[in-house]
């Protein structure tokens, strides 16, 4: 590797001394060697099946073993089943709290607490978004989730502060626990279900526990992150005062690391309700089974009747949490002790008035207009369309211009190609390290015997994440040149950021109906916001010094926006591209209940069979995918004493 990183001859081209061609040139002569030995072995193309490994059987001895177990083993009777005893028990004490608070003393309380936080008019819009969940009919899943998710998000905030705190204040811990949160970062929320329901079974003690591992990695990286970035000057002024390592951290790093504690509670609370909705499919109950259920029969205006509380609920706690990070609003103590008198005012007053359940007599019944909306819409936009056609027939032809090509394409590509490539791209943004771990997990999908299921999916991601690029940076194109353009689209993209990723079904569903495409479509609209968010925020940045130097050179708009503010903003955009692909692939692995078929399928029928064999394989292989592409797309700061 030494001649890779050693300075090339300045009298060969530019072109020929760039780090990237050097790079490529060694890649063409270690395949010129081994691409025909691998031909020669493996002619076919497709995975051999000497270099499988067949998990079926343990998996199945030891999915069997577990459920044999389950009531009897020491293991479980005396740890996992007090686990689960506690979580139950936990949950239905806050479900308790809240529905003999009522609905109006939970009202009461949401709307104080926003107001403490943030103001009058959040608290106006919390107390508008909790009488909506009762007005349609949703207040009692309504309770069940949140009841879910205070036990989950506080349960998360303890994990996720206990491993951030070990991570800030030690750097071998930090070491250690780095590639763990980064991968536990790229997993699709469906691959943590299976593992938790074979040790817990369906309920709702598994959708805690899964909640907790996907919600915890946000809370540790940024408590971590706090308490490393914590003003020296302040903490070289607590040592000289003679304070010890724990009020040094108690009175001074805790306090200043503030806002990234808070920002991990926003972030946690929002990974928290995107999961605990997913976790419906295992008996977490909710809003989320609610639409689970209506996406099973197809039933739209039932999905969308629970899919609404479940926005607001997600934009409310993300709209309090935000603020409390920004510490804009006061918060003494004369004040929160007047709001938390006036909420118990509130809901002791609608208990003895016996309004504690939301009258039925106040319900509005959206379910009838709104599937007769989508009769409307089947007939009139799903096909026949003049000119145009329908969505239905937008949705066949990219499946079978875009999809049915781009997966046979890859299929038909021989095994040692598709590793040779992804070797290629992920050497070429990072190091030897970032392509040796692309590679690995790559061919660990072929160890496990699902290859092609793996690039039916792998196509999938690529065609919508193409679809998410070109969107995306159009649209960020041009709310980096225009704040009118911006200001329009920043609450568009805030609802849309805080939407759960089982919402995004509901209107594919309705539009498109079941197959690969309506995934892909979800997929499209759940990455769109973060695409654009930091693309935007990249072009923004750029250094004004440069484009006035382009401008007086005679630059025109496209010619700064080409050979300026792209070629600067590269960071933004290559990590726009990473985050576009992590969140495409975590959503068209859901696809899997609309018909998106692939590693999808598998996932949700091993959950709904209690097939450990196919759907951990399946997780397994989710996993090694989510991966890749994180490896394939994420730039790595490469250093000069190691060479690449």
């Amino acid at each position: 590797m030494a001649t890779v990183s050693a300075p090339l001859p300045r009298t060969l081209p530019a072109a020929l001394r760039h780090r990237a061609v050097h790079k490529l040139l060694l890649l063409a002569a270690v395949a010129a060697i081994l691409v025909p030995l691998a031909n020669a072995r493996w002619a076919s193309g497709t995975w051999p099946d000497a270099l499988t490994v067949d998990f079926s059987g343990p998996l199945t001895t030891a999915s069997d073993w577990i459920v044999d177990n389950r009531d009897s083993h020491p293991l479980f009777l005396y740890f996992f089943g007090h686990i689960s005893n506690a979580v139950v028990l936990s949950v239905r004490a806050v479900y308790l709290v809240l529905l003999a608070a009522g609905w109006a003393g939970v009202t009461a309380i949401g709307a104080l607490v926003a107001w403490r936080v943030a103001g009058v008019r959040l608290a106006l819009g919390t107390a508008a978004a909790f009488l909506a969940c009762g007005l349609l009919g949703m207040w009692v899943p309504t309770m069940q989730t949140l009841a879910l998710m205070v036990v989950a998000v506080l349960a998360s905030v303890v994990v996720g502060a206990l491993l951030g705190l070990a991570s800030g204040l030690s750097d071998r811990l930090d070491r250690a626990l780095r590639p763990v949160l980064d991968t536990m970062q790229v997993l699709p929320a469906y691959a943590y279900l299976l593992p938790v329901v074979m040790v817990f079974g369906l309920g709702v003690p598994a959708a805690v526990l899964a909640t907790v591992v996907y919600a915890a990695p946000p809370m540790a990286r940024l408590t971590a992150l706090g308490l490393r970035g914590a003003d020296k000057g302040v903490l070289e002024a607590v040592d000289s005062l003679g304070a010890t390592g724990r009020q040094r951290l108690l009175t001074a790093r805790i306090p200043l690391a503030r806002r990234e504690l808070l920002l991990g509670l926003n972030q946690t609370i929002m990974m928290a309700l995107s999961m605990a909705v997913i976790a419906s499919v295992i008996g977490a109950g909710g809003l989320g089974d609610r639409v689970y259920q209506a996406l099973a029969s197809v039933d739209v205006g039932a999905a969308l009747a629970a899919g609404i509380p479940i926005v607001l609920l997600a934009v409310v706690l993300d709209r309090v949490t935000a603020a409390a990070g920004d510490g804009t609003e006061g918060s003494g103590r004369k004040g929160w002790a007047y709001a938390l008198v006036a909420a118990l005012a509130v809901a002791v007053a609608g208990r003895l008035a016996g309004r504690l359940d939301w009258p039925d007599a106040w319900v509005v019944q959206i379910a009838q207009p709104v599937n007769r909306a989508v009769d409307w819409m089947t007939a009139h936009l799903y096909s026949g369309v003049p000119v145009v056609g329908g969505t239905a027939d937008w949705a066949a032809h990219f499946t079978t211009w875009v999809l049915n090509p781009l997966r046979e394409g890859l299929q038909w590509l021989p095994w040692w190609s598709v590793l040779l490539v992804v070797a290629t791209l992920a050497w070429l943004i990072g190091t030897w390290r970032t392509a040796l771990t692309a590679v690995l997990a790559m061919a660990a999908i072929g160890v496990l015997g699902v290859w092609e299921p793996s690039l039916d999916t792998l196509s999938q991601v690529l065609a919508a994440v193409a679809v998410t690029l070109v969107i995306g940076f159009a649209t960020a194109i041009a709310a980096a040149r225009s704040d009118r353009v911006e200001r329009l689209l920043r609450p568009v993209l805030d609802v849309f950021q805080t939407m759960p990723q089982f919402v995004y079904l509901i209107p594919v569903v309705a539009l498109f109906g079941v197959g690969r495409a309506p995934a892909v479509a979800a997929a499209v609209v759940y990455a769109l916001p973060a695409v654009v968010r930091i693309t935007t925020q990249g072009l923004r940045q750029v250094d004004p010094a440069a484009l006035e130097s382009s401008s007086s050179l005679g630059a025109t708009p496209w010619q700064q926006l080409r050979q300026v503010q792209l070629p600067l903003a590269r960071p933004a955009l290559l990590l726009a591209v990473n985050q576009g692909v992590v969140l495409v692939l975590a959503v068209v692995i859901i696809g899997g209940l609309v018909g998106g078929g692939a590693l999808g399928y598998d996932a949700v029928f091993g959950l709904a069979q209690g097939d450990l064999a196919t759907g951990l394989v399946a997780g397994a292989a989710i996993v090694c995918l989510g991966l890749m592409l994180d490896r394939v797309t994420q730039p790595t700061e490469r250093r000069a004493k190691k060479g690449a």
